[in-house]
Order: structure tokens, then sequence, then C-alpha cells
């Protein structure tokens, strides 16, 4: 008796080995992935702007000039932010905010993914009166801003540019399986059908290049049960989030990359550790007998610390 609809996932073009650089980019979804990776050993740099939504916030925050005035403002607090970033690249000055967006940009491009991982989230996006669309609203009153609907094409060329950008990298599209209620959940479903058909004519166009990972697809058709859904009824559960990723390790890595993630996992768990009592004599020798595995393992593989 079959319980179950299992998602087929398209074959790469190219399995992540050890030694391949992958780059989070989009919505939460691409830091729950992304962090996955990281806890796992794997070189992976996840958001280095923020959390980002819609295909052309991604796009504007990897191309416009960050030294530009008009893209920042100071709030109430007299903090300064970037309308291309989240508020995570927040700062006290000017300077000090644009020095940030331009470090984030410099941190991406020179660690030279070999994958870029695309997770999209709406293809809604929010535009001040000067015609800027802004990749976070800051808490700003809505009246500053107007919603706009990205039709398939725009999301499509947004995309296609986002490539162009990353010549020699595979590029993996994927799209949040996170539920907007705000839009109801009618709209919500047309917002991902945008997204879908936006990526499926670019991979059309570029199936050297780009491809998709059915995220969306494995929580809506095989974790069909609110089981799977956070306290909010929206996120995928944080079991939702491991299953995910572990259909992701298990069609994307290499033969090399799976035997080390076996190897590695119970220095993981051990990395992870939180003593009652951090100063013991015992915890000591814990960590110290952990960073020596750590070593040996980092020596088996050929790998640096």
């Amino acid at each position: 008796m079959k319980l179950q609809t299992p998602i087929e996932i398209p074959q790469p073009l190219r399995l992540i080995g050890l030694r391949n650089r992958v780059a989070f980019i989009g919505s939460c979804f691409a830091e729950n992935i992304g962090s996955r990776m990281r806890q796992s050993g794997l070189p992976a740099l996840v958001n280095p702007f923020g959390v980002l939504y819609n295909p052309v916030s991604i796009l504007q925050v990897l191309t416009q000039n960050p030294m530009q005035r008009e893209l920042y403002f100071e709030d109430e607090d007299l903090r300064w932010h970037c309308w291309l970033t989240d508020s995570s690249k927040n700062a006290s000055t000017l300077e000090a905010c644009q020095a940030a967006v331009l470090s984030a940009r410099g941190r991406l491009f020179e660690f030279n993914p070999d994958t870029v991982v695309i997770t999209l989230g709406t293809n809604r996006y929010y535009e001040r009166e000067e015609g800027q669309v802004v990749g976070n609203c800051h808490k700003r009153p809505q009246a500053e801003f107007t919603e706009q609907d990205m039709s398939v094409e725009e999301a499509a060329a947004a995309l296609e540019a986002i490539c162009q950008l990353f010549p020699q990298a595979q590029v993996v599209f994927t799209v949040s399986p996170y539920r907007y209620a705000k839009y109801g959940f009618h709209e919500s479903r047309l917002s991902k059908a945008v997204l879908l058909l936006a990526v499926d004519a670019v991979i059309r166009r570029h199936p050297e290049q780009a491809c998709y990972f059915p995220a969306y697809e494995l929580q809506l058709d095989e974790l069909r049960d609110y089981r799977f859904y956070a306290e909010d009824m929206l996120h995928p559960s944080p079991q939702a989030v491991d299953y995910i990723w572990e259909r992701f390790a298990d069609r994307w890595f290499d033969a090399e990359t799976h035997r080390y993630l076996v190897d590695y996992e119970p220095i993981r768990r051990a990395l992870h550790h939180r003593p009652t009592d951090p100063d013991s004599p015992a915890t000591i020798r814990f960590r110290e007998q952990t960073q020596q595995q750590l070593t040996a393992l980092m020596a088996k593989y050929n790998l640096e610390l």
C-alpha cells in the first residue's frame, strides 16, 4: 500500500563535493537549508545581505552601487538602514552602514561559489515613491510604499540576470514552502505559481547552468500534514526542514561528501554539546578530545580547519 506520493528530484548538473563552495541567497528558507550545511562542516555562505524574498530585490542588491546615498535612511533611533538589505546591516552612521553592505557584496564574490542556491518566497515587492524597489520595508509606514505584483516575464528577466552574474557556477532555484496568509491562501499559491513559471522559463533557456530543487513540492506533496508546519501553520517545522535538507543532501552531494558527513556527525553532536559546567576538568578534556577528532577528520579528507 502506498501512503505517500514521492517527489522525483531532478538530476543535478554537477554534484557538490567537499571542496565546492555553496552560496545561499533569498528567503528565510535559504537560511534554514544553508545553516544545515554549515552545521555539517561544509563551506557555505548564507544570506550575506540578510533575508530577501523576490527576484528583483535579490538582483538589485547584487548589482546596484551600494555607495549611493539615496539607498539609505536614518530612523527615529538614529540608526542607518539600507533599502537593499534587511535590518541586519543597520549601523550608527551612514558610512558604517555603507561599509556593511559593501563588505557583504565583497564577501559573496570573493567566496566565488561553485553553486548558488536562490530561494524565492514571493513575486510581490514594495516600491517607494521614488521608484526604488526595497528589499525590506524596515517597519516604515505602509503609506510610504506601493505593493506590486511581478509578472512571469519580469521575474524571469531578473532571474536570468542573476545567472549571468555567476557565469561559472551552477544556479539552483528553489521556491520556499512558506505560506503567505496575509495575501490569502489562493493568492499565495498564485504568487508561487508565478515564481515556478519564471524559474522554469530560465531553466529552459539555460539548461547548462540553471536547475531546480523541489523544496516547495516536497513540503506540499510528501509532507502533506499540518504536523510538518510550525505553530504559526505557515512556516515549515524544524522536522520538515530537516527532511528537505536530507533529500537535498542525498541527491546533490557526491559519494565522498556522504562518507564525510557520516564521519562528521558524532563530532557535530560533540561541538553542539552544552555542558552544565564549562570549566570542569571533564569538560575541558571533552573539548580537547573533540578538537583532536576534528583535526584527524580534516587530515583524513585533506581539508583545512
